[in-house]
């Protein structure tokens, strides 16, 4: 299995399209970083809203690396589902439209060392493009803003979060982050099984995304009860709650404590049973495919 980790591993990092999605990152973050180096202070007074009335705002020190890293997650992260697929989608039907396919499953391996040797590199691919991120967003950010407390408004509530509560909250983010952007590669690994061409698996999934985005984000009584908890799109974002802390009686931020970790692992599991699901199908379907069409 190492060594089928470790081809498939080579085929991803030859491709130049690997690379473009480091490139589109590093842009997007410095891009990010830059404008809010220059115009942090319209961006603050924007999210704020109407708290600046009756709250004194310390802009120079809300513009920390902590802040801006935060910041970057909430406008980057929705777009890395693109990435993903680039190379997921790719991870099938990009041996079967250069006519490798047939060569590999005469390989002495069985198919679904094979789809598991896949999978794996595009999950070790998925994890090495957050931690990239991680290190342009958080430690970037941190080298040219500095360090302090950490602001997060929600709800027309300003938590702080003191500077060395902060760093380990950063660190489940990404970790849980990985696992949602995994569930997108494992949903285009399965899109990949049944297509000829890496270009549909790819549009497909960025589509089944946006959809599931959009019906994330409806209001319905009814259907937020029953179909809309059990929608994977509904629970990427959940990295969130492990920047919203428990408060004491007088309304006081308590250091160390998550708000609601119970639905921080249950949004967990559900998104690792689509992960299961998806590869799960797409080995099935793989046993079972004719490759001589």
């Amino acid at each position: 299995m190492w060594q089928l980790l470790k081809i498939e591993l080579f085929k991803i990092f030859r491709k130049p399209r690997t690379y473009i999605s480091f490139g589109a990152i590093a842009a997007m973050v410095l891009i990010v970083q830059v404008a809010l180096k220059f115009d942090g202070r319209s961006y603050v007074e924007f999210i704020l809203g109407s708290l600046q009335e009756s709250l004194e705002i310390p802009f120079d020190k809300i513009l920390n690396g902590y802040f801006i890293c935060f910041v970057i997650l909430n406008l980057l992260l929705i777009h890395i589902p693109l990435l993903i697929a680039l190379v997921a989608g790719d991870a099938v039907a990009g041996e079967a439209n250069m006519g490798t396919l047939r060569l590999l499953v005469t390989k002495p391996v069985s198919r679904t060392q094979l789809m598991l040797a896949k999978f794996l590199a595009t999950t070790v691919y998925t994890a090495m493009l957050l931690a990239w991120m991680a290190f342009l967003s958080l430690l970037l950010s941190v080298l040219i803003f500095g360090t302090n407390d950490m602001i997060v408004a929600r709800n027309d509530v300003v938590e702080v979060i003191q500077r060395n509560d902060v760093v380990w909250r950063y660190f489940a983010a990404f970790g849980y982050a990985t696992v949602a952007l995994t569930t997108v590669a494992a949903l285009a690994f399965l899109l990949s099984v049944f297509a000829e061409n890496s270009i549909g698996p790819i549009v497909s999934t960025i589509s089944i995304v946006i959809v599931f985005t959009i019906l994330s984000e409806m209001q319905i009584p009814m259907y937020d009860r029953t179909v809309k908890p059990y929608l994977f799109t509904s629970h990427m974002l959940a990295w969130k709650a492990f920047f919203y802390l428990k408060t004491d009686e007088d309304g006081t931020s308590i250091r160390g404590t998550i708000q609601n970790l119970p639905a921080i692992m249950r949004s967990l599991a559900i998104l690792l049973a689509y992960i299961g699901l998806f590869l799960g199908t797409a080995i099935l379907v793989f046993r079972k495919k004719d490759i001589l069409t």
